[in-house]
């Protein structure tokens, strides 16, 4: 498995009138929990596009267990499971950093697709070489 741990500090702009971070802002940190986790395995996603490929949100889902507020520190885990799937499955994690108690849970699952046409393909092999050392070979 390839796994990766992020930080993020709550900003104000990013609670609601109850003084919690928004629902709707989970779903951005687990993009950077996503993006993070692409740069440490060696493959940001500004390089899979320059190779002419784009990932679309297909499929999230989140569980919610206790509210973050403004200047909480998140730590915000990522992992792929599944590298030579046409679907990239990403399960995440995020945790109050000086706590440790579960904040949210869930998931997002992306299609490669090519860039100019839009049409749905495999994985580039870019892709696959940098998450084989995380996977043993079958």
């Amino acid at each position: 498995m390839a796994k990766f741990t992020s930080q993020i500090r709550v900003r104000y702009a990013d609670t609601d009138k109850m003084q919690f971070v928004y629902n709707g802002k989970y779903l951005e940190y687990f993009e950077v929990g996503r993006t993070e986790l692409l740069r440490n395995i060696g493959l940001p996603y500004s390089e899979l596009e320059k190779a002419g490929f784009q990932l679309p949100l297909i499929e999230a889902s989140l569980k919610y267990k206790k509210p973050a507020v403004y200047d909480d520190l998140l730590d915000i885990e990522a992992n792929v499971s599944a590298p030579y799937s046409a679907k990239v499955h990403i399960e995440y994690k995020i945790t109050n950093h000086e706590t440790g108690y579960l904040i949210c849970e869930g998931f997002t699952s992306h299609m490669f697709i090519h860039a100019d046409s839009k049409k749905p393909t495999r994985p580039p092999k870019v892709y696959v070489e940098k998450l084989a050392k995380y996977f043993p070979a079958k």
